[in-house]
């Protein structure tokens, strides 16, 4: 007789709660994990949540934004709470925090002639300082801290959906990016390579106007006696770990290569390493952070 499988195991239901710094993107991001099919709910008081969890109307995906404009916000009954609801067998949940630096709040501020919901008559720079210090703990209690200062609004998206996208894919999900060091590094990214060693077409006149797109630039940096072995090491390297990132639930990486303008090497070096991944049969993403900065830039 033939052994029945073994009954299905019931999905676990995604909670996500959302919380992090006036300014750096709440409601953007809520709006994106509504777009991915989660019920999205904004500020919603703290006592109300768990009702919220159990109505059995809500479905099996939710997202709820939770800030200082909450005039019932604070930060030990949340961080409480998100414990609570994790030890729960039927629930997945992850406390996602937006986090951003000072400068970039600031001129978001300033240029939405916006008030800070903790200074309402005080300068914003107070608002942001007292906000910090509050949500220093919940920061560091987080699942996942998204830091959106240098993020463009795709990016953003692109981060978002490559961690909670509803549907479950099998394998890791990559997303390889170059960059320039001018312009700081990913504060996304998960591993970051430098390879600012490599020979700069920069220098070349010929080239200095192309990008690591381009055959010339190509052949150029391929000449370096060092390429052939880096790429070789970098290979060796994660092949082996990302096997690994996958069995701890991680289902979404981001890769990050640098060079000095983020218009030649790392370009190159990101089309090649993601070529090389998707022929082990990842998915694999592609990105130029500062290619168009990049120009005439060493």
């Amino acid at each position: 007789m033939t052994e029945a499988p073994p009954p299905a195991v019931p999905a676990k239901r995604r909670i996500v709660l959302l919380s992090g710094m006036s300014g750096a993107g709440l409601s953007t991001v809520l709006k994106i994990f509504e777009d991915l099919g989660y019920e999205a709910v904004d500020n919603l008081r703290l006592g109300l949540i768990p009702a919220l969890i159990e109505d059995k109307n809500v479905g099996n995906a939710l997202a709820v934004a939770i800030d200082t404009r909450n005039a019932n916000f604070a930060v030990d009954d949340l961080i409480r709470m998100a414990q609570q609801l994790a030890q729960q067998p039927d629930l997945d949940v992850k406390l996602v925090f937006l986090e951003c630096s000072d400068e970039t709040l600031q001129r978001r501020f300033t240029e939405t002639r916006r008030r800070h919901p903790l200074a309402l008559d005080r300068p914003v720079t107070d608002g942001i300082r007292r906000e910090r210090e509050m949500l220093w703990p919940l920061r560091n209690e987080a699942d996942h801290v998204i830091d959106t200062s240098l993020l463009s609004i795709h990016d953003l998206r692109r981060l978002v959906v490559g961690h909670y996208q509803m549907a479950s894919e099998a394998g890791l999900t990559l997303f390889v990016t170059s960059f320039s060091y001018r312009h700081g590094v990913p504060r996304e990214a998960d591993l970051v390579f430098d390879v600012r060693f490599l020979a700069n077409p920069h220098w070349e006149a010929d080239l200095r106007a192309l990008s690591g797109k381009d055959d010339m630039v190509a052949d150029y940096i391929k000449r370096d006696p060092d390429y052939a072995g880096f790429m070789d090491h970098i290979t060796e390297l994660l092949l082996p770990l990302l096997p690994r990132y996958q069995r701890e639930g991680k289902s979404y990486l981001t890769i990050a290569i640098g060079c000095t303008g983020g218009r030649h090497r790392s370009v190159f070096i990101t089309e090649q390493l993601a070529m090389l991944l998707a022929a082990h049969d990842y998915i694999v993403g592609i990105g130029h952070r500062d290619l168009d900065r990049g120009a005439n830039k060493a």
